[in-house]
This record gives structure tokens, C-alpha cells and sequence, in this order.
């Protein structure tokens, strides 16, 4: 009969302790997510290469209707987020579901999966979580006049690009790239502005309001 006893008490400090081991700490989970906000926000409705994971905890895979970049795969899997299928997920999402468009090895540590899924339960209950990792990015309407693009004017193989200060920089054309950034932190309409260089200052992006800026802003003429 102690025996049984003693078997009894073991296979329930075993559960127990098995219990304690998965679950997560919320604020661990917020300082893990730092990885993440490269690709994800915590705000409804701002998307980024990957969907919001505001209100996440719950949700069909692959179901907001304002992100455009699901995969098929995703989309037919059925899965519904909570605990298991986001372990399974941050483990290994191609494993998880197979081709789906997530380029990302996964999360090794079980008590780092654990805090994650603590934190986005936690974060799930707010729109705008407070005291959550944001993305570092600045309000590009905002831009200094030194940033903020008055012409780009193309000659042969080089974008001669003038800011709003009146002063002009030739760029290599391979060396230039434009991109869009429709978003709430995006530059005006109208107003371009460039962001970064590479390491001998040779490179840089000019980010538009909208993709039909471009070709209308570029202009091809090889006197200033």
C-alpha cells in the first residue's frame, strides 16, 4: 500500500513538475519577442513582412483579410492558434505546415517557446499592447529637409538625387533602391525621403508613398 502510495506521489510531483516546465513567463516572452518585431507587430491592422499578431491567440491561420502575403499552405491548414499549434509553430514552422512562406528555422529552447506563447496570450488582450517591443523605425514624415527627396533626376547609369536643402548626390543605379512604405510611419504623399547608406555611403533607399510616385518623380535628363 506505500508503495502504491509512494508511486502515486511520484507520477503527480512528476506532473506537476512537467506542468511548471511548459509554463511560459509573459516577461521573458517581451524581451524574446525583440527577435520578432522585424517582421511582426502587436498593432491591429500594421503588418509588416509577416501579419499583425495583434489579437492572435485564437484566430484561424492565415485569416485576416487586410494582409495579402499568406501562403496557400497556411491558409488551408485549419490551424487555430493557441499553446499547442504555436509550440508546434515556433519550433518548426515548416514542419508545422509544409511550404509555407515563413523563412525561419524555429525556436530550440521549449522554455523560450513557452515564454513566447505566454507573452502573445498576454498581448492578445489589447489592440496596442503597452510596455511591448516596438520596431525602432522612425516617422518618416518627419524626415529633416536633408533626408526628405525634392528630384531624382537619371542620366545614363546614375540617379542624381537633390533633397530638400537644394544639394544633389549621384548614385550609381544599381546602388539606388526604391521601395513604398503605405503605412501610418510612411513619408507623405509626394514627399520621398531617403533612409540608409552602405558602408562607404554609396547606398540608399528612397521610400515613396505609393508605387505610382515612382515613374512620375524620376525624371530622364542629363542637364542639371
Amino acid at each position: 500500500m506505500r508503495r502504491h502510495a509512494i508511486a502515486a506521489l511520484s507520477a503527480t510531483a512528476l506532473l506537476a513538475a512537467g506542468e511548471a516546465g511548459a509554463a511560459g513567463d509573459a516577461a521573458r516572452g517581451a524581451n524574446a519577442f525583440r527577435a520578432c518585431i522585424a517582421c511582426h507587430s502587436l498593432e491591429r491592422g500594421v503588418h509588416r513582412t509577416g501579419p499583425s499578431l495583434a489579437r492572435v491567440w485564437g484566430r484561424k491561420s492565415g485569416s485576416l483579410p487586410d494582409f495579402a502575403r499568406y501562403s496557400g499552405a497556411l491558409k488551408d491548414s485549419g490551424l487555430v492558434w493557441n499553446e499547442h499549434t504555436l509550440d508546434r509553430w515556433l519550433r518548426d514552422p515548416q514542419a508545422a505546415v509544409p511550404g509555407n512562406y515563413m523563412i525561419f528555422r524555429g525556436v530550440d529552447a521549449e522554455r523560450t517557446r513557452a515564454d513566447l506563447i505566454a507573452f502573445l496570450r498576454t498581448a492578445s488582450a489589447e489592440d496596442k499592447p503597452s510596455g511591448t517591443p516596438r520596431r525602432g523605425n522612425a516617422d518618416l514624415r518627419r524626415a529633416p529637409d536633408t533626408s526628405r527627396i525634392a528630384a531624382i533626376r537619371r542620366c545614363g547609369d546614375t540617379y542624381h538625387v537633390t533633397n530638400a536643402k537644394g544639394d544633389t548626390v549621384p548614385f550609381w543605379e544599381f546602388n539606388l533602391r526604391f521601395k513604398t512604405d503605405s503605412g501610418p510611419g510612411g513619408p507623405a504623399p509626394g514627399k520621398p525621403v531617403m533612409v540608409g547608406s552602405g558602408m562607404q555611403g554609396d547606398r540608399a533607399q528612397v521610400v515613396f508613398a505609393d508605387f505610382r510616385e515612382i515613374s512620375s518623380f524620376i525624371v530622364e535628363k542629363c542637364t542639371p
